[in-house]
């Protein structure tokens, strides 16, 4: 196998001269370029320049839960064997990484080297504003362009109500583009396809937001099972239990996901202040460079609450976002939970002398 001939077979994938560079150092052991099309049960499905190819990841099984082998890496695989085998993969782009549901707070990635991460967003219920910007933090924080899909749009028939939810979710996601879609009458379909054209897509949400309706509209036919929407709830049944890989007509390939449940932030510091872009831009006005946005003089945040220019929920959820993810970090960071150990002695201490002053006075 060439070079040239693996360029222009993998290609459609997302195969470039960068990636080229990258697998040098292997071509004088005859091994292969591959793309993660799947995983499960400590086998892989690839597609190489030979086709697709079934391979054993045990060599690329470590302790640590951000290095396994996930859909959307380039792996290293032998050219032959029984079973052949995974050697490696390429350093990753990009990376979409959550924290797991587990005491350990260990994170899980979920895909990798994704150029936008499409959050669906169904219609067919109450739009769930904060769930969404978790969704947003974790697509900002991996790298990727975030695009939120409202699916099932032809629930919502009145023109006015429609534009209406739109600009909510536009208000919570600066920077993004938020398109209304739907499945059944091919709605938005056209705009999302452009949008997400020649790049690796990954395609995330709940279970039952429609998001295999929505993959097999992109792809063009009925390639992920979808079960009926229930009729006492608008809900679907997601029945995706495993990240595939698949082209796309227009270009470009996407990755769809079982439904997320739980949505944990994974050392997203930067996601969260990219969701919340404008909190932290008037953060830069604020009298002291660190205003808590709670009581203190001079605050900018505080004043656009005031004003109505920045909504009340707005500033709740960047705060408990901030939260999240400084406990998830700090599992894992001695420092910083020293850190967060001194601040919080330090304000115990300032809320004693502050009683003992009051005392003072009352006496």
């Amino acid at each position: 196998m060439t070079t040239t001939s693996a360029f222009s077979a993998l290609a459609p994938y997302g195969w470039d001269e960068a990636w080229a560079d990258q697998f040098t150092p292997y071509v004088s052991e005859g091994l292969l370029p591959g793309r993660v099309l799947r995983v499960d049960r400590g086998q892989c499905d690839l597609i190489t320049a030979e086709g697709l190819v079934r391979a054993d990841t045990a060599f690329v099984t470590p302790n640590d839960p951000l290095r396994v082998l996930c859909t959307g890496d380039w792996a290293v695989v032998e050219p032959a064997g029984n079973p052949r085998y995974v050697r490696t993969y390429l350093p990753r782009r990009t990376a979409f990484v959550r924290s797991t549901s587990s005491k350990r707070s260990e994170g899980q990635i979920l895909a990798a080297n994704v150029d936008h991460a499409i959050v669906a967003v169904s219609l067919a219920v109450e739009v769930d504003l904060g769930r969404i910007e978790r969704f947003l933090a974790l697509a900002w924080e991996s790298g990727a362009q975030p695009v939120v899909a409202l699916t099932k749009a032809d629930l919502v028939p009145d023109a006015a109500t429609l534009a209406h939810l739109v600009e909510d979710v536009e208000t919570t996601a600066p920077g993004v583009p938020v398109l209304p879609v739907s499945a059944v009458d091919g709605a938005g379909l056209d705009v999302l396809a452009a949008v997400v054209s020649g790049g690796t897509s990954v395609l995330l949400g709940q279970s039952g937001a429609g998001k295999s309706t929505l993959a097999n509209a992109l792809l063009g036919e009925d390639v992920m099972d979808v079960q009926a929407t229930r009729d006492v709830d608008g809900k679907g049944r997601h029945t995706t239990t495993t990240r595939n890989l698949l082209l796309m007509p227009g270009g470009g390939v996407l990755i769809d996901t079982p439904g997320l449940r739980g949505v944990g932030l994974w050392d997203a510091e930067t996601g969260v202040g990219q969701v919340f872009s404008e909190i932290e831009e008037l953060a830069e006005r604020c009298r002291f460079h660190d205003c808590a946005h709670e009581a203190e003089p001079g605050c900018a945040v505080l004043a656009a609450i005031d004003s109505g220019e920045l909504p009340v929920r707005r500033l709740e959820s960047y705060r408990k976002l901030l939260r999240e993810n400084q406990r998830i970090v700090a599992k894992t960071d001695a420092r910083l939970r020293a850190e967060i150990r001194k601040d919080w002695k330090r304000k115990g201490a300032e809320g004693r002398a502050a009683m003992e002053a009051k005392r003072g006075r009352w006496q």
